[in-house]
């Protein structure tokens, strides 16, 4: 049986079984909050509970090392959707201990690439915007700040959101403050 059949047998299984807390929960996130966090699966059915966070609650914004590459990246244009058509009025980065992007390297990634088979002249297309993403992640503390500093100084965010940042542990769920978006 393939990964495809598994899964899709496991949705056949959930939808005839769908609990009735399930229908009808609105798009618009009830606690007008977006968090944007890695993509580490230690964190899946993790994170949210351990913040008392549920379904319909927060828009949950995920990628690799909760990194913002830039003005209008896809990250930034979430939460664009997210504050001016959605309703959020505060946002969370939250980055995690021991996240694999702090010991990624863009040679290692490009040689991955490589060895799957894919074109040089591909990597060459992206390969200054890979490095500098890449290559200056090495601690995930200071990637939050970094984070919550390129959406507070972005012109595009309404200066009157609260952009807070905490790091959390996927081992035992803490959370620490990083940045209190209040102050």
């Amino acid at each position: 049986m393939t990964l495809l059949d598994e899964v899709t047998q496991a949705n056949e299984k959930f939808v005839s079984h769908l609990p009735a807390d399930f229908i009808g929960i609105s798009k618009l996130p009830q606690r007008q909050l977006a968090i944007i966090t890695c993509m580490d699966t230690r964190l899946v059915d993790f994170l949210e509970p351990a913040l008392g966070i549920g379904r319909g609650e927060a828009k949950i914004i995920k990628t690799a090392g909760n990194s913002i590459t830039g003005d209008f990246s896809d990250i930034i244009r979430s939460l664009l959707v997210c504050i001016y058509e959605l309703g959020v009025k505060e946002i969370m980065v939250i980055g995690h201990h021991e996240c694999g992007m702090a010991h990624a390297t863009s040679d290692e990634l490009i040689k991955a690439m490589l060895d799957m088979g894919i074109e040089q002249s591909a990597i060459d297309n992206v390969k200054d915007e890979l490095i500098h993403w890449v290559d200056n992640f090495h601690h995930p503390v200071e990637n939050v700040q970094d984070a919550v500093d390129k959406i507070r100084q972005n012109p595009l965010i309404a200066e009157t959101i609260p952009v807070h940042g905490l790091i959390f542990h996927p081992d035992t769920g803490k959370v620490d403050i990083v940045v209190n978006g209040y102050k």
